[in-house]
C-alpha cells in the first residue's frame, strides 16, 4: 500500500492536469495574458484545486499521517521572507515565459513533448544547482576574513 497510494495520487493529479488544460502551454499563457485575449477558464481550475487542497490538508492534519502511512511533513514556518518571495517570482516568471510549471511539464513528458522535457531538464539542473549553492557560496565569516585580509 505504501507504493500504491502515492502512485494513485500522482495518477489522479496527472489526469486532473490533463483534463483541466494545465498541460496545454497555450491555454496557460492565454490565462496569464490579462491584458490581451484573456482566457479565464483556468481560474475555475485554481479555485477547485484550492478547495480540494483545503479539505485535503485539514483531513491530513486530523489524521496525522499520510495516506501511505508515513509521517506527515508540513512546513514548520509560515514566514514570508526574501527566499519565499524570490522563489515565487522565479516560479512566476518561468511559468509566464514558457506556460509550464513542474507538474504539467512532467505530465507532458508522457506525451513525448520535447519542449516539456527540456523544461524538466532545466528545472532539475536548477534544483541541483540550488542544492549545492550553500556549499559553494562563501559564509559570512569567510567573506569578512577576505575583506579584512
Amino acid at each position: 500500500m505504501r507504493r500504491v497510494t502515492p502512485f494513485l495520487a500522482g495518477l489522479l493529479f496527472g489526469l486532473g492536469l490533463c483534463l483541466s488544460g494545465m498541460t496545454n502551454a497555450a491555454k496557460v499563457l492565454g490565462f496569464l495574458d490579462v491584458a490581451g485575449l484573456w482566457d479565464p477558464s483556468l481560474a475555475f481550475v485554481m479555485v477547485g484545486a484550492i478547495a480540494v487542497a483545503f479539505v485535503g490538508f485539514r483531513a491530513a492534519r486530523a489524521r496525522g499521517r499520510t495516506l501511505a502511512g508515513g509521517p506527515l511533513e508540513l512546513p514548520a514556518s509560515s514566514a514570508i521572507d526574501v527566499r519565499l518571495i524570490g522563489g515565487s517570482l522565479l516560479f512566476g516568471v518561468g511559468w509566464g515565459l514558457v506556460g509550464l510549471c513542474p507538474g504539467p511539464a512532467i505530465a507532458d513528458i508522457g506525451f513525448l513533448d520535447r519542449r516539456a522535457a527540456l523544461f524538466v531538464v532545466a528545472m532539475a539542473a536548477g534544483m541541483a544547482f540550488f542544492s549545492v549553492l550553500p556549499a559553494i557560496r562563501p559564509t559570512a565569516s569567510a567573506t569578512a576574513a577576505l575583506e579584512d585580509g
